[in-house]
């Protein structure tokens, strides 16, 4: 019997966490620093309600209605269209296997958060503190340097995946018990930061202004739109097989059209949140803008350590920020590593009718021993290459594919009548959605992927040239070959096996759409004789 949430709330908590992530931490700040502040957060919220919700609705409304994972969903949608499932999941799987390595070096950090009260803590040894510890080269040769791993952050790490398997070793039942700590947990801490940032700030009024006040000049920039998209895809968790996932869990009763209100602007809410701790923790040491970085990991391990050792002259003080502040990234890691963690493990033992337990803990020793490659010297250089093509080209290229397959190849009326069941106080509005499937996401993704690749042509079609050519063709162009051919693999392997065939032959047997809509509606039907009798026709039929 299919996993269930035990109630509404545990599902918006838990889609909450898994929308929730660093990003929202240091990517989203970040970028507003970097464009001109209350100009990039009026066009992330634009791309949002007019791009990310309609999506997330759709993945989590099919999710639903399918009762299964990504590659399941889109063989419903349309026979052909498995395989843009299995690339959605294949991508999720090689995310993971970097994201656990950045949830450990926050791990790393708060072990370190001591050091932020030694006598010999400055700005200078504070940048270099995190690079230091994990032995960084940010190369791409396993020569050398580039070969040693550090015992902390592999005890590190070690830890960041039993919290992951720990807090979905059970399913859905399992995540519900777990988000009620961890999604409050970073909110608290958040507003905590904040409040410290506001105390005794002289440059508090000239943070909040570059925060909040538009630089209308920016709005002309083409890659202010162009990040705004990319946030508001990557910030919802959607293209990457989670909410199909979350939503195959729902019941049929639930309310998708408003829970996915209440997720994206709860994800919203706590972006700002973190862009207020960024902005006024930094300006309150005399930083500004100019100090900040739209990169994450520059900003989390580079930058913002700095500032830390700045905020007051009590070394004690500091170090207890530093242990809050990286707890609280802790806490916002874990969410979104155990959600990209379930939406693989229930695609594989749908398709493979295996338990799910053993599943997951057999995907996630395999992505545990690939992520090893990421702590090593040359890790950062690999983990910066595979986040580039996972994030710039292969989420984008599953997004387009995903929105014409249901927008061109299928009638998203049947979507949206999916998405407004049981709601009354709202629906989404027709012209909304179909416009924003059909339309604005197929085309704005299309033009984001096509800018991604520009940049790539400028650079010679190298991501970053101080990396070694060979990494780059292996950790992102073959990379990405692998991600897009994972679907077809499977479906060879099911045709030549003796258990693949038999596997074949049942899903031949899987209701399509409007026979799962038959379906839903008899188990919905009060249980007496007559309708018992109505079941039992439908079913000889």
């Amino acid at each position: 019997m299919r996993d269930k949430w035990t109630n509404r709330t545990a599902f918006i908590l838990a889609s909450i966490g898994s929308a929730v992530g660093l990003g929202n931490a240091w990517r989203f700040p970040g970028l507003c620093a970097k464009y001109g502040g209350g100009a990039f957060l009026m066009a992330y919220i634009i791309c949002m309600v007019s791009l990310g919700i309609p999506l997330l609705m759709m993945e989590t409304a099919i999710g639903r209605k399918t009762q299964g994972g990504a590659p399941k969903a889109m063989r419903t949608i349309n026979k052909k269209a498995e395989p843009v499932g299995w690339a959605s999941v294949a991508n999720a799987f090689v995310i993971l296997t970097y994201y656990a390595v950045v949830f450990a070096w926050c791990i790393l950090m708060c072990v370190l958060a001591y050091k932020f009260a030694t006598t010999n803590s400055t700005p200078e040894t504070a940048s270099t503190l995190w690079a230091d510890t994990i032995g960084a080269t940010f190369k791409t040769s396993f020569l050398g340097d580039g070969g040693k791993i550090s015992v902390l952050l592999l005890v590190c790490l070690g830890v960041s995946w039993a919290f992951i398997y720990g807090c979905i070793r059970n399913g859905a039942s399992q995540v519900g018990k777990v988000v009620k700590y961890t999604v409050f947990l970073p909110v608290i801490m958040l507003l905590i930061l904040a409040i410290k940032g506001f105390i005794n700030n002289p440059h508090l009024g000239e943070a909040l202004s570059k925060l909040f006040v538009p630089n209308w000049s920016e709005f002309l920039d083409v890659e202010l739109w162009v990040n705004a998209m990319g946030q508001s895809f990557y910030s919802l968790s959607i293209m990457m097989a989670i909410m199909f996932a979350y939503g195959s869990y729902l019941k049929k009763g639930s309310n998708i059209a408003v829970d996915s209100i209440i997720i994206a602007f709860s994800d919203l809410a706590i972006s700002v949140l973190s862009g207020i701790v960024l902005f006024t923790t930094m300006y309150s040491t005399g930083q500004t803008v100019d100090n900040m970085s739209a990169s994450g990991i520059a900003t989390a391990y580079i930058i913002y350590p700095t500032a830390i050792v700045n905020l007051t002259s009590v070394g004690a003080i500091n170090a207890i920020f530093g242990f809050v502040f990286y707890f609280m990234l802790c806490t916002l890691a874990i969410d979104s590593a155990f959600s990209i963690l379930e939406g693989i493990a229930i695609s594989v033992s749908d398709k493979f009718k295996l338990p799910k337990r053993k599943t997951t803990l057999t995907i996630a020793i395999v992505a545990a021993f690939i992520s090893i490659i990421y702590i090593t010297g040359a890790g950062v250089g690999y983990l910066d290459i595979v986040d580039n093509w996972t994030n710039q080209y292969t989420l984008i290229i599953i997004g387009i594919l995903e929105t014409i397959i249901v927008g061109w190849f299928f009638k998203p009326k049947k979507v949206l009548d999916e998405i407004n069941k049981n709601t009354n106080k709202f629906k989404m509005p027709k012209w909304w959605f179909l416009t924003s499937i059909k339309f604005l996401a197929p085309l704005a993704l299309v033009f984001l992927l096509v800018w991604q690749f520009v940049i790539l042509i400028r650079n010679g079609f190298r991501y970053d040239t101080n990396y070694n050519l060979a990494a780059e063709i292996i950790a992102g162009w073959l990379v990405t070959a692998l991600i897009f051919s994972s679907g077809f693999i499977i479906n060879g392997i099911m045709k030549k096996t003796k258990r693949g065939i038999e596997l074949s032959k049942e899903e031949e047997l899987e209701p399509s759409w409007d026979e799962i809509k038959d379906e839903d509606e008899l188990n919905d039907l009060p249980q007496n004789e007559e309708n018992t009798e109505i079941k039992e026709e439908i079913e000889v039929k």
